[in-house]
């Protein structure tokens, strides 16, 4: 069973998700078909930084995966050197 501070952690964690979801399909689907001249356009980035963000957390998110993998099997590693 969660705990009341597990729900709230997780409530904001699908809130900021459900943000970051809307801004960017906005941004990206809706946004072409505003006229360039609108004044929603101020409150978005640069259509280049669609692609560009994404792929860097990306990029980020695989190195950590990497670093992570890399750590536990070399603690392991030593674990079973240790065991023998």
């Amino acid at each position: 069973m969660a705990t009341g501070t597990d729900q709230v952690v997780g409530l904001g964690l699908v809130a900021i998700s459900l943000i970051i979801f809307t801004y960017y399909t906005a941004w990206v689907i809706l946004l072409p078909f505003i006229d360039s001249q609108h004044v929603i356009h101020k409150y978005f980035l640069p259509r280049a930084y669609a692609v560009i963000i994404p792929l860097v957390v990306g990029l980020l998110l695989l190195l950590f995966v990497g670093l992570f993998i890399t750590y536990v099997m070399l603690k392991n590693q030593r674990v079973t050197k240790k065991a023998q």
